[in-house]
């Protein structure tokens, strides 16, 4: 139960498993708009600039906090991007993450999921459903994040849906919610909305620099409705790193291809696309992954079953494994 002070301000003691998100909610409060000013009362209370500890009391934004408040917050958001990663980013039934092993402990991830906002991206018509590239990169974006966490690994979502979590519907549903870490409204031009994820990794790359830094894109691709691909991998073709990350994560599809798929040739490939804008701006050594083609029937399986997606994230969490491993 919450527990408030006599005082006027409003303050809530942490319970256990109550994030910034959580305990916004709670309070009748919307965690988009008032993030950045709970973190500003609480910025020394608070572990790694974004968790809480439980136990300890935490003041609640008035609920009248006015625009001179916004533009401060939206200030701190500019000086200090908090780690992706909390207790409900990864939805109610996702949220204890099991860790496995310490294998990428100090290294830094940056995820990116095709499209979101006012863009859903590749479309297309699923028994009288519309199913949109956006919702199927991000679900197996989380899986990925999450696989990439149990071992250790520092993990920022840049594109972030704060209702959505995990899900394990075929359909997943349609929204325009989506915003850019911490929060940002994610711009209707493309350009801008490119612009706005190489400012945001670029920014994090140079204040983590030193550190063991990769950038995985995901996106569903669209092509002609007879046109079944593998998954294919994407780098920069004057980054060694790069291509190495994709190699690793090709080479591990490859094997379980083989494994789980012995009749069937596996055609993905890993090649270079240095013209992608995302390819061609950002800092990280980078792996673009296309999963599948949303018009074809047999790709469609692959990102519509929740298994499918689980296999997806873990293989590309295997494939990243791997690349870390070789670069020792």
């Amino acid at each position: 139960m919450a527990i408030f002070s006599q005082t006027s301000v409003k303050t809530v003691v942490a319970e256990k498993g109550d994030g910034i998100y959580s305990i916004l909610r709670k309070n009748g409060m919307n965690p988009i708009r008032h993030y950045g000013h709970f973190v500003d009362l609480n910025k020394d209370n608070l572990r790694d600039s974004m968790h809480l500890y439980e136990g300890r009391e935490y003041f609640i934004p008035p609920v009248g906090v006015d625009s001179l408040d916004l533009v401060k917050t939206k200030e701190k958001e500019i000086e200090e991007l908090p780690n992706t990663w909390d207790e409900d980013i990864f939805g109610k039934d996702y949220a204890t993450v099991e860790m496995k092993s310490e294998r990428l402990k100090g290294n830094i991830y940056y995820l990116i999921s095709g499209h979101g906002g006012p863009d859903p991206g590749a479309v297309e018509k699923y028994k009288g459903k519309i199913i949109a590239e956006d919702e199927y990169a991000y679900d197996i974006t989380l899986r990925l994040a999450r696989e990439l966490i149990s071992h250790g690994a520092k993990t920022y979502i840049i594109v972030r849906d704060l209702n959505d979590g995990i899900r394990d519907q075929r359909i997943l549903e349609l929204d325009r919610d989506e915003v850019v870490l911490p929060n940002k409204e994610i711009p209707l031009n493309q350009v801008k909305r490119l612009k706005q994820r190489v400012e945001v990794v670029n920014k994090l790359y140079l204040e983590n620099k030193g550190k063991y830094q990769r950038l995985i894109v995901t996106h569903v691709d669209s092509r002609s409705r007879g046109q079944n691909i593998d998954v294919f991998f994407y780098h920069h073709e004057k980054s060694k790193n790069g291509k190495r990350l994709a190699e690793s994560i090709h080479e591990t599809f490859s094997k379980k291809y083989k494994k789980y798929q012995p009749y069937r040739k596996y055609e993905g490939t890993f090649m270079d696309r240095s013209g992608l804008y995302l390819v061609k701006n950002t800092l990280p050594a980078m792996a673009y992954i296309e999963v599948g083609n949303i018009k074809n029937k047999k790709d469609q399986r692959r990102i519509l079953e929740p298994d499918n997606r689980q296999a997806l994230a873990k293989w590309i969490s295997e494939g990243v494994l791997l690349d870390f491993e070789n670069s020792n």
